[in-house]
């Protein structure tokens, strides 16, 4: 969507290469392609064997970094970060990647994701005379590793990794390694490419594609990788792993031209809007979607239903993601700034619009509003996704169930607030045939569901509905 993820805020993005005499150059590139992740800071740690150096900053990749920057970021190994603050908690000191400096060595720090007991660690840590830097619970491995009494890195590092609960794309890069680790359920998504000789890390498989690297495989839940001067070695540093992939990966986060397990994510999309054409006909002229993750669902409507695809709305390709705006009256005025209506398109007919979610109803309303105003006599709004009715504590920005229009209120409720014709959302059902996928205890075997199900691959404090601390992924 542009969508209600105005309320689901999420995601940052990480990449890493190593092997590569233009590491820094690669990461830049890399990170432009992620940067639909993340959109308020960005940083570039860059490894020439003997020291870290890094460059970072608030504001997209092609604000913070300038050709110099990149000239004077020299080494064959790098790790970078684009960056999306939950929860409030910006600032440059929070911005990754993070590199700290010992009389053993540095360490660089990038991850995306969320620590459910971030709040429980950095209490513990701080009673054993740990001072933190940051308010991000990205932080909380360094102290982990340092203090862990393992003889070797690579064991400090796996007993740091299984004393984290929640969901964790790490990159961890010392001098002459870089780390690769996925939490045990896979909760973010995470791929290994081969660029040449030189490996690459990517949150998303686009990333490759911008890179020029080919795509190697998926990183499995529970797994760390280890690559060196030695080459590549894998192993997991827990046997307790459940792929639980988040749904919303598909949904509205991933770039379309991205695969998630296999998946094509352009393809996944058409097939929620051909399942969504199946459960919800509707008797009008024209089908748009909302710029830009549902316009491949809106086909996949049109394709199904018979409706012509037009484009009823245009997106200012100029105004940054709406749902990254940290505040919600900033998120209410991007809409406006972000969406225009095509008059010609929807002036005097019944107009289908599409879009994958509704979170606190506040973007549809005001899209439903502008096709209006616009001339649009019927406005029927179908979202790609069931209703999200339960808080995620995984990295997105919706962590209690106050902020969900679905918590409390009924389908026809959000109707009348949002000022559509009709609404009408996927079922879980739907959405578990057009993906393709099995239930299993949580919903869907391979995804996390829990937003729509209330069902959470791991444990979570429902008392308080609230992530710990530096909820900022």
């Amino acid at each position: 969507m542009l969508a209600e993820l105005r309320g689901l805020n999420e995601e940052c993005g990480v990449f890493g290469i190593w092997g590569h005499r233009n590491a820094a150059q690669i990461t830049y590139y890399g990170l432009q392609s992620l940067q639909h992740r993340g959109q308020e800071g960005t940083g570039i740690a860059v490894s020439n064997g003997d020291d870290i150096n890094s460059k970072k900053g608030e504001g997209l990749v092609t604000e913070v970094f300038s050709a110099s920057d990149i000239d004077e970021l020299k080494g064959t190994n790098a790790i970078g970060h684009v960056r999306y603050t939950t929860a409030g908690d910006s600032g440059y000191e929070n911005v990754q990647p993070l590199v700290f400096k010992s009389q053993s060595g540095s360490l660089a720090l990038a991850h995306n994701g969320n620590l459910t007991n971030a709040t429980e660690l950095r209490l513990l840590l701080e009673a054993e005379g740990s001072i933190f830097q940051t308010t991000s619970d990205t932080e909380v491995i360094a102290h982990l590793i340092k203090r862990s009494k393992q003889p070797i890195f690579k064991e400090q590092v796996k007993a740091a990794l299984n004393m984290l609960e929640g969901a964790y794309a790490y990159l961890i890069m010392t001098e002459s390694e870089l780390m690769v680790a996925l939490d045990p359920h896979g909760l973010r998504p995470l791929s290994l490419g081969k660029l040449g000789d030189a490996y690459v890390i990517a949150s998303e498989t686009c990333a490759f594609d911008i890179v020029g690297a080919q795509f190697v495989r998926d990183i499995l839940p529970g797994e760390l990788l280890m690559i060196n001067e030695a080459g590549f070695h894998a192993e997991k540093f827990t046997n307790h792993t459940q792929m639980s992939l988040c749904a919303m990966e598909y949904v509205y986060f991933s770039r379309p031209d991205s695969d998630l397990q296999g998946m094509n994510v352009h393809t996944a999309r058409k097939n929620l809007g051909k399942q969504l054409a199946l459960e919800a006909p509707i008797d009008a002229d024209v089908v748009t979607g909302v710029p830009d993750s549902s316009i491949s669902a809106a086909i996949g409507y049109a394709e199904e239903s018979g409706i012509p695809y037009e484009l009823g709305l245009i997106k200012n390709r100029y105004i940054g993601r709406t749902f990254i705006q940290p505040t919600q009256s900033l998120r209410e005025q991007g809409v406006k700034m972000k969406l225009s209506p095509v008059r010609g398109v929807v002036e005097g007919k019944r107009v289908i619009m599409v879009d994958d979610s509704i979170v606190r109803g506040t973007t549809s309303r005001r899209i439903v509003n502008m096709l209006k105003e616009a001339g649009a006599v019927e406005v029927h709004v179908v979202i790609s996704s069931p209703p999200i009715n339960h808080p995620c504590f995984y990295g997105i920005d919706t962590s209690t169930r106050e902020e969900l229009i679905a918590s409390d209120k009924s389908v026809e409720e959000i109707r009348q607030i949002i000022g559509a014709d009709s609404l009408t959302f996927l079922s879980l059902d739907g959405m578990l045939k057009a993906l393709g996928r099995q239930k299993n205890g949580h919903g869907m075997k391979g995804s996390c569901l829990a937003c729509f199900t209330g069902k959470y691959p791991t444990e979570v404090d429902l008392r308080t509905e609230v992530v710990g601390v530096g909820k900022d992924r």
